[in-house]
């Protein structure tokens, strides 16, 4: 079995701790551990094959980096340029698991949601696994617990012999309104429909093939053209911009007769909201859950998550307080499904809260801008061990380091030198520079910019080991055949 992660994500709906370059499946929401981590840390141990990985482009560094923390070596991290649904990501996978054996078995796992109890996980695998090994196409549905709006819901013929076994599809339900999810949880038999799935990569591609060609041919042709870069493989985006944007649920499972269900009753949330959070998180006498600290007086039903400052409520009751370094959040519970909105308005007028955070993370370290005004920015910068900037330089901007803590070795022009803490160097507009951390504790330093202009794209890159400079030397199309599936 191999499993399938899916890792993208436009990060709105957690927002602000969620954002466009670093979406909810790479936060640590409850445990120390993201949820990207958590979902490959549930696998099953046997039987089961380094999986693969399907990612944004812009989060490929994360990716890799969450991956390293975990001592998780994928098979491969496939590379979307631009999310097209999860119809072409599990067919991108399932074109690749084919050309070594195609009867191999996909467990498609979305990166982003919570499972409490690994063990009925794990059951629920093992007999979804005995019906696609016969050429079903399995989804896991779990029973409502309530009149959801956010999920699908699946109605599957019942069995007797085995009330928890595999059970034919009937049909699906989109989205429904409140007064349809009550009626269906009334009437009972049906199932959120919860985004994971399993079955053969042939069996996949050919129902795929059957119902939406245009995906099935976008899809092999991209796979014709893929390239290996850096240990990731890149999607050409020239072909796949091409590709219909649909869901495996739109593309393939409504329309085939293979659709089979098998209950998964696990504890599982996508943890689709901040209202999702709170149904999981653990919660004290007054029902309200906080991450942080918190002083709540004659106040209930809240979620409140502050890690840096404490929050103070008084005769409040069911909101959600969500506090990070640059934006505040405050909204009913029963109202969070609408943040989405306030994210596509931040988006129309080009706010960065939308797409990253104040810190911003990058395969290096990260930085942290702490102060700006007129002509300045001041950042707070993080190198890791044995880590190097791009060797770069700036047109319009000069730039002073003080460091703080650890020992920078710093290229400026045709000058190399070592800072330790408290000292300090000056880069001038246009000079060559690099700075490189050859200790074996991470760098700390304070970075002054100053200039006309201050953006993240006053940068010319002139090498860089991560490959932002330009095509990497290492670079290689990977030759493909075609998988045929008649």
């Amino acid at each position: 079995m191999i499993p399938v992660i899916l890792s993208g994500g436009s990060g709105s709906r957690l927002w602000p701790l969620s954002r466009q370059a670093f979406p909810k499946q790479f936060l640590p929401l409850l445990s120390e551990d993201s949820m990207f981590q958590q979902t490959l840390a549930r696998l099953p141990k046997d039987d089961v094959e380094a999986p693969v990985v399907v990612a944004n482009d812009e989060h490929r560094f994360l990716v890799k980096e969450q991956l390293d923390a975990i001592g998780q070596t994928p098979e491969t991290i496939l590379l979307e340029p631009f999310g097209r649904n999860t119809a072409p990501a599990v067919a991108m996978a399932a074109v690749q698991i084919a050309r070594k054996d195609p009867a191999s078995i996909m467990l498609v796992l979305p990166a982003d949601h919570e499972i409490s109890q690994t063990r009925p996980f794990h059951d629920a695998i093992k007999k979804g696994l005995q019906v696609a090994k016969d050429g079903a196409l399995v989804l896991f549905g779990t029973t409502p617990t309530r009149p959801e709006t956010g999920y699908g819901y699946i109605s599957a013929a019942g069995r007797e012999d085995e009330p928890d076994g595999p059970r034919p599809v009937r049909k699906f339900i989109e989205k429904p309104d409140e007064a349809t999810a009550r009626q269906l949880l009334d009437e009972g038999g049906y199932y959120w429909n919860s985004g994971m799935f399993m079955f053969r990569a042939d069996a996949y591609l050919r129902e795929l093939k059957r119902h939406s060609r245009d995906i099935y041919d976008t899809v092999l042709l991209a796979s014709r053209s893929l390239e290996n870069d850096l240990g990731f493989t890149r999607i050409p985006p020239e072909i796949f911009e091409h590709c219909p944007d649909d869901s495996i649920d739109y593309a393939v499972m409504e329309k085939t007769s293979r659709a089979t269900l098998v209950p998964l009753d696990a504890g599982w949330s996508d943890v689709g909201a901040w209202s999702s959070l709170w149904d999981i998180s653990e919660k004290d006498d007054q029902f309200n859950a906080v991450f942080g600290e918190a002083c709540l007086q004659d106040s209930s039903g809240c979620l409140i998550h502050a890690p840096e400052k404490l929050v103070a409520m008084v005769g409040v009751e069911d909101l959600v307080v969500v506090d990070t370094k640059d934006a505040l959040m405050v909204a009913p519970r029963d109202r969070v499904q609408d943040i989405k909105k306030v994210v596509q308005r931040l988006k129309a007028q080009n706010r960065p809260e939308a797409h990253t955070h104040r810190e911003v993370f990058r395969p290096w370290g990260s930085y942290d801008s702490i102060d700006n005004g007129n002509r300045f920015q001041v950042k707070r910068i993080t190198v890791k061990p044995g880590e190097k900037l791009s060797l770069q330089k700036h047109h319009h901007r000069a730039e002073h380091w003080i460091i703080v803590r650890g020992t920078a070795e710093v290229s400026r022009d045709d000058e190399t030198f070592l800072l330790s803490e408290n000292e300090s160097t000056y880069i001038p507009i246009g000079a060559v520079h690099r700075l490189y951390n050859p200790g074996k504790i991470p760098l700390e330093l304070i970075e002054v910019q100053s200039g006309a202009y201050l953006g993240e794209d006053d940068i010319e890159r002139l090498d860089d080991r991560y490959g932002r400079a330009g095509q990497a030397e290492t670079d290689e199309v990977i030759p493909v055949m075609d998988v045929r599936i008649s």
